[in-house]
């Protein structure tokens, strides 16, 4: 399986790393309103609780990267902060969210558990440093144009920081125009510099631009794709979710629905149990 990461700390007293199972992080693409936030964080927190699977909600307030300008973006950053909070304090659980700029950093700090760098600012110096300056997690969404080895150029600029808390999500690789590929090579890459790893089921499943003026993607690879990154040995999962994908505001060709939720979590726990279990680390 490749070189395991230590055991860290992670949020709320859980553990990552090792042999200890995945964490998941999930919710709907962008925060498309208040209800629909509440109905997939309260039935991800019923689900995550019976599967004895941490968890972590997760929404975007901007879309500041989509395809067409006519794209829906989100309700922006004094809505997005409530709307986390709403989700926070009701049902008690860590919140991650998208930054594009460091002027959204400090705003975020009283309510946030997670920054999030998009894979198109991966390697924004300022961005990342300002992030992991506020003591927080970091978790930086690994370019489609990116090799695993220079994800440690990443992770040393959280380290400059005086930081240990960080994160890369794997989200595919470009494999020529519109389309990506998951390599998994990339897990035991990254594992082998120590760097606890996310993989991102539902980005991963994009064909970026090919709807046209939009993204489009290949939904029915998404457990396939989530199956072989828990075989490697994972940190996390990420996975989009939504009541009803086709009409969602974005990435509607990729959100999972909620629904089918429960049913591929608990096969992908089984799983991650099985390989941490019996593989010789």
């Amino acid at each position: 399986m490749g070189q395991k990461t230590e055991v860290r700390e992670f949020l709320g007293g859980s553990k990552i790393g090792g042999t200890e199972p995945f964490f998941l992080i999930a919710g709907p693409c962008v925060m498309e309103s208040r209800d629909l936030l509440d109905r997939v964080c309260a039935e991800m927190c019923e689900i995550t609780k019976e599967l004895g699977i941490f968890y972590v909600f997760k929404s975007s307030f901007d879309k500041a990267n989509r395809s067409s300008v006519s794209s829906y973006r989100g309700p922006g950053l004094s809505e997005g902060i409530k709307n986390l909070e709403f989700i926070k304090n009701k049902y008690k659980v860590p919140v991650l969210t998208d930054i594009h700029e460091t002027s959204q950093i400090k705003p975020l700090s009283d309510v946030i558990d997670i920054y999030q760098i998009p894979a198109f600012l991966c390697r924004q110096t300022d961005l990342i440093a300002s992030a992991a300056e506020t003591g927080k997690w970091v978790n930086v969404k690994k370019g489609q144009f990116l090799a695993p080895a220079d994800c440690r150029h990443i992770t040393a600029k959280i380290q400059e920081c005086h930081s240990e808390k960080y994160l890369i999500t794997e989200r595919g690789a470009s494999f020529g125009y519109n389309n990506l590929v998951f390599d998994l090579r990339v897990i035991p890459i990254l594992h082998s510099y120590n760097i606890p790893v996310v993989f991102d089921g539902t980005h991963s499943a994009q064909l970026p631009g090919g709807a046209g003026n939009i993204t489009g993607g290949q939904r029915e690879f998404i457990p396939d794709l989530m199956r072989g990154a828990v075989s490697c040995g994972i940190e996390g999962l990420f996975m989009e979710v939504h009541p009803d994908p086709p009409n969602a505001k974005s990435d509607s060709s990729t959100q999972f629905y909620l629904d089918k939720a429960k049913d591929l979590l608990s096969g992908l726990s089984k799983l991650d149990r099985l390989v941490k279990k019996e593989i010789a680390w």
